[in-house]
This record gives C-alpha cells, structure tokens and sequence, in this order.
C-alpha cells in the first residue's frame, strides 16, 4: 500500500490532533511518538500498511537548529518510505517567536524536498481557528487578545502571521486572501502562480471554513506542492484529495473496551484547560495541585504527595482524579523571573512525567488517562516509554482517544492546551467504548 502521506508534527498534542483529523477523513493513520530507532532507516511494522504517517516529535519550542535537525530527520524517513506528499503541522495559533520554529523548519524540509514554494495555513475552523487577510482569530477574537499573547513559552502578540512569518525566514511571504480563497481551488492555484512570479516563497493562506481547506488542499496538489505546512484542518482538507485519488478509505474501527482507574493530569495554563480545572473542581471531582513553589522546595517530596493522594482515590469504577500544575498565566510569568523560564518549565515538566508513570505503574494502576498541555504530554509518553498509538474516537475537535498496543491496554488522551469544551474533563471517558 503506498503511503499517501507522512507528516513531521512539532509536538505530541497536535499530532494526535492530526492523526485524528486525518482518520475522520477517511485514511489508516498510524502516530509514531518520537523518531524510529536509527539504524533500520524504515518505519516500524505497525506503519508500513498505513495511508498516513504521523511522527511526533517535540520541536516547537526548543532551539531551532536542533528542530530543524530532527524535522529532517523525520522528513526523511517519510520519505524514504514513500510517502507521495509530506506535510508540516505545527498548532493552529502559529505558536512561534521571532527566530522560529516554524520559519527555519518549512525552509530546511522545503529544500528537502527541492521545492520552491509552500503554504502556511494553520485554520482549524472546528476549534474556532480561522484566517482572514492574514490574521488569525481564536473565536471572535484576535490572536493577540486570545489569551495567548500571556502563553509563557511562546506569546503571540501579533496576529498578522505574514509579519509573524517575515520575521522567521529570509524569504519574502505573500498572501492568498479570502477573496480568492472563496473562488475555489482554481483561483487559489492562480493566487500561488502569481506568488511565485513575484519571487515569494511562502504564502500565507485565509480560510474560514472546512471547504476553504479543502478546496486549498486541491490547489496545493493540483499545483503539485510537495510540501504543505499547517494546522490540522489543511490535513483535513489534503486527506480528502489523496483518499479520492487513490480510491481508498478507512476501514472499520475496532476499539478495545478498557477499564480501570482513570486519571487526569494537567500542566497547561491556557484559558480553556484552567476552565476545566474549574468545571471539573465545581463538579465534585478531587484535585491535588502542584505547586511551583513546593516543587522548588523538594520535586521528589511533591511527586510522592501526589502519588498517595491519588492512589487512596483510585478505582476502577470512580470517577477520575485530577492532578494539576496549571496556574494563572502571571503566576508563571512570576515564577520564571525569579527562577528561570527554563528551569521552571522542566521542573513542571519532570514532576509531572513521574507523577504520570507513577499513577500508570503502580498497584491498580490507571488504565484511562487525559494528559493536557503540549510539553507535560511529551514529556509524559516519553516516560511512559510508548512509541505507536491507535487513533481511537474523537473526543472534542483536535482531540481523540488513542490506545496502546498489548495489554493491558492504555487508553490515552494528549489534549492541547487550548482545546476542549468546559466540561471535557468529565465528559471524555463517556466517549471511550462501553
């Protein structure tokens, strides 16, 4: 079966977000946790029958020659695979600095591929993510006013993504607006022939809704791209080109029945997971929060806290416990400038991985799992030491249940931070099969 195709993800949430979007699409998707082992050069069995590939990797915010280096490493992989399309999926708010990573990763995978030319489009107008004239909104509401201009590892204080974007590459970016967007893959196509003559490089491209994307998906490989960059929806929205050409399509789903003990644990300070912290606390659920300043005093003492308090509340039938680091976006910022950005966030990010083995590991360990925010989910599967997931059922838009092979079987929810209705944290293990 050839591998229609492979996609690089910047981070484990939006990979599984990906990965969901590509199987409601129509196409076998099969998620890689981090880079194959070197050495074999070929992706691993459980891959090899899929129409798509995702390799998640955890690039998004680390220093740009260093994602750079291992998006190539993925790229390549794909590639050497067969896969007839790559695509580069980063988070539907752009989440980026000036330096990168976005700019400097689409630049070395589009030289990769010898390409001269790609697109930018991270709407995901099922989550409330669209562009117009360039700028992004989250809601009814600008990117910068979204809350996540307080994001503490990547604010986005400007909405306009063709500045955003100008200030990561050398290259000149164009725009592909509404106007031409609303015409159909066609005038898109035209809208790119212009942008290359101009001499433009990249092009940031408006949608507003799930037919924009699939009508620019059409453009981009009518135009024969050989690679596209975006968020989950522009998957979407190639997916459904590839499945028609290739006439094939997804076969029944076959989701392991789990049980057992159900955790939640959260690391995001994003509005929407802070909003479901409060939900589920209001709710009657129990939590245990993690504190910054009790992880500076002693990481070891909080991780084993945590622990007891949760396994006096496991059980297989009861409701789910909640642990949390997640704190207002100004308590963060307040932490790193007193303890460093960087040591605060691995601090957060290593206490949580252990307290998520320890609920997983341990005596009547947890079977059903929802971790949120980008890095405390990489940082969690990479101790949990898992490497493949099953895309399960979709829980919120960008959201599904995954499953682990062998057994007993891990049911797994990576949720992004700014995903999710209010009630998601309750409301998710009713979607896993009975």
């Amino acid at each position: 079966m050839a591998l229609l195709l492979g996609s690089v993800a910047d981070d484990f949430t939006g990979a599984t977000d990906l990965a969901d979007t590509l199987v409601n699409a129509g196409l076998t998707t099969v998620l890689l946790l981090g880079l194959p082992d070197a050495g074999s050069g070929k992706l691993p069995a459980a891959a090899q029958n899929a129409d798509a590939v995702v390799i998640a990797l955890k690039t998004r915010s680390i220093p740009a020659a260093d994602a750079v280096r291992q998006s190539l490493a993925a790229a390549r992989l794909l590639r050497g695979a067969g896969a007839a399309h790559l695509f580069f999926k980063y988070c539907s708010t752009f989440d980026s600095t000036d330096a990168g990573n976005i700019g400097p990763v689409a630049d070395a995978l589009l030289d990769e591929v010898g390409g001269d030319f790609t697109i930018f489009c991270p709407a995901f107008p099922k989550a409330g993510r669209k562009l117009f004239h360039g700028h992004l909104f989250v809601g009814s509401a600008l990117l910068s006013e979204s809350g996540m201009q307080n994001h503490p590892l990547n604010p986005m204080t400007d909405p306009n993504l063709v500045r955003v974007l100008g200030r990561q590459t050398p290259h000149q970016v164009g725009l592909v607006d509404f106007a031409a967007v609303s015409r159909g893959a066609e005038a898109i196509r035209g809208e790119f022939r212009k942008l290359r003559a101009a001499g433009c490089r990249h092009a940031i491209v408006d949608a507003v809704n799930e037919d924009d994307l699939v009508a620019i998906g059409g453009a981009a490989l009518g135009e024969k791209l050989a690679l596209t960059t975006g968020g989950s929806g522009l998957g979407g929205g190639l997916a459904v080109h590839l499945r028609r050409s290739a006439g094939t399509g997804a076969a029944p789903q076959d989701f392991p029945k789990v049980q057992g003990p159900a955790a939640i644990v959260a690391g995001s300070c994003s509005r929407a997971t802070l909003g479901q912290i409060e939900h589920f606390v209001k709710s009657g659920g129990p939590l245990f929060r993690v504190e910054v300043g009790a992880l500076l005093a002693g990481k070891e003492r909080v991780v084993a806290e945590a622990l007891a308090w949760a396994q006096s509340r496991l059980d297989a039938t009861g409701p789910p416990v909640l642990i949390a680091a997640s704190e207002p976006p100004e308590t963060v910022v307040q932490h790193q400038e007193a303890h460093g950005r960087e040591h605060v966030g691995h601090l957060i990010e290593s206490a949580l991985a252990e307290i998520t083995h320890g609920l997983v590991a341990g005596a009547g360990g947890v079977r059903r799992l929802i971790v949120a925010g980008g890095e405390t989910s990489s940082a969690a599967v990479e101790r949990l030491g898992i490497r493949v997931l099953r895309i399960g059922p979709t829980i919120d838009p960008g959201v599904p249940w995954t499953f682990t092979s062998g057994e007993p079987a891990l049911a797994l929810a990576l949720k992004s931070g700014n995903f999710g209705a209010p009630d998601f944290f309750l409301s998710a293990f009713q979607k896993l099969p009975a």
